[in-house]
């Protein structure tokens, strides 16, 4: 496992991308599900459609953080990246409403939702960038 307190190298790409990052709860009924939801994303527990669903709608790079309930993705893209349609078409590739009410059975979240549904995009309110 990574060290959070020495940072979390990331890919580096031959232009500038989109960022967009977004929040959700999980259920905190029992200790086990948080225990269970950072299992199901562990390194080849995520279904390898699911995998290709993320890569096929244009996204190039995803990271969930956690602490707590609380959840954080973040979502790299390219510049000429549009959510919604990219939102709207992983709803319908394989497998994909079967991997979003798998995981709601840990979340704060109706298992029926989309994952654009389920996760809330934040607004950007501070950068350093010049």
């Amino acid at each position: 496992m990574e060290d959070k307190k020495q940072g979390y190298r990331v890919k580096e790409y031959h232009g500038p991308v989109k960022r967009y990052c977004q929040i959700l709860n999980l259920k905190d009924d029992e200790p086990s599900f948080i225990t269970e939801y950072r299992r199901r994303h562990s390194e080849g527990a995520v279904w390898k459609e699911t995998l290709a669903a993320i890569r096929e709608v244009g996204i190039l790079e995803m990271e969930i953080y956690i602490l707590g309930t609380n959840t954080v993705m973040i979502v790299e893209t390219p510049l000429d990246f549009d959510w919604d349609t990219a939102m709207a078409k992983m709803a319908t590739l394989p497998k994909q409403k079967e991997w979003e009410a798998y995981m709601a059975e840990l979340q704060n979240a109706d298992p029926n939702a989309t994952s654009a549904e389920k996760w809330q995009l934040m607004d950007r309110m501070f950068h350093l960038y010049e």
